[in-house]
């Protein structure tokens, strides 16, 4: 396992088309920031100190949960691609349990979630302090790497179920490129999620990604927007935060961060073994 591990780190590292495509919906969702959408919605909130650093802390925080699944999905293109020219019959036949082969690749494209994710957020520390921004904090820092080491394993989870249908790359860069449009959606940055319709708000609330975004978020934006709301109405900030997609309401009541949590640990181990369950059926 330990070798095929390795493997699968190199080829996608060593496939410069595919570690960029893998990030193209990052790319994109920043550069719309950069150009118009990060102006239009700060012209929207008081001109207070520490607005510019609360808006580039939210859409940091945002890149960090969509970067987490598009890399992993990318990572996961190496085992479509295996299956596709027949490769994958060759680890059948090697003495290692199916089991581990499968292992394999959700280890491989885990790690490759992480080290993107780390390289994002380093990328997205700099760019914060930059245009005035603070340095997170080591606590903040701290909670940031574990929530990102959650969130890649979530993903890895739900993605290797999603890929365990696939047998060809034409569907998997059908399926990458839906998924990229989608993950700006349902973490509310190309429309915030206070914006949305109710039913569509619902699902957003629903959805792994969406939570691994809220609580970036509300660890980045922590600092800042203490600032921004210093000694404004509470009223104003929690409007902000819902609007925002910070704080997710559901029956009318905030979510905690333990629902958060549990829905993001609930999503690894159910997807998990269904993705088992998947791989397992297709190799009777």
């Amino acid at each position: 396992m330990k070798a095929l591990f390795i493997r699968n780190l190199k080829v996608y590292f060593r496939d410069k088309a595919s570690v960029f495509f893998s990030l193209l919906a990052v790319l994109i969702i920043f550069m719309l920031y950069l150009l118009f959408l990060g102006d239009m919605w700060i012209s929207n909130l008081p001109d207070l100190p520490g607005v510019r650093a609360m808006m580039d802390s939210w859409i940091i925080a945002g890149l960090l949960a969509v970067t987490s699944i598009t890399t992993v999905m990318g990572a996961f293109g190496t085992m479509v691609d295996d299956r596709a020219h027949k490769i994958i019959k060759d680890f059948d036949a090697a003495p290692i349990s199916k089991g581990k082969i499968v292992a394999g690749y959700e280890l491989s494209s885990f790690v490759i979630g992480v080290i993107m994710s780390l390289l994002m957020l380093v990328i997205g520390e700099l760019y914060i302090v930059s245009r005035g921004g603070a340095w997170l904090t080591p606590t903040a820092l701290l909670t940031v790497l574990g929530l990102i080491l959650l969130s890649a394993l979530c993903n890895t989870a739900l993605v290797s179920f999603v890929v365990s249908f696939f047998r060809s790359q034409n569907a998997f860069s059908t399926a990458s490129s839906l998924l990229g449009t989608l993950v700006g959606f349902m973490t509310g940055i190309y429309m915030p999620v206070g914006m949305m319709p109710s039913a569509v708000q619902l699902i957003i609330k629903v959805f792994p990604v969406s939570h691994a975004a809220l609580l970036l978020r509300q660890t980045m934006m922590a600092a800042p927007m203490a600032q921004v709301y210093a000694g404004a109405p509470a009223a104003m900030q929690q409007a902000f935060e819902q609007e925002m997609g910070v704080v997710f309401h559901l029956g009318g009541q905030p979510m905690s961060v333990a629902t958060s949590l549990a829905i993001l640990m609930g999503t690894a181990v159910v997807f998990y073994g269904l993705s088992i369950l998947n791989f397992s059926r297709k190799r009777r």
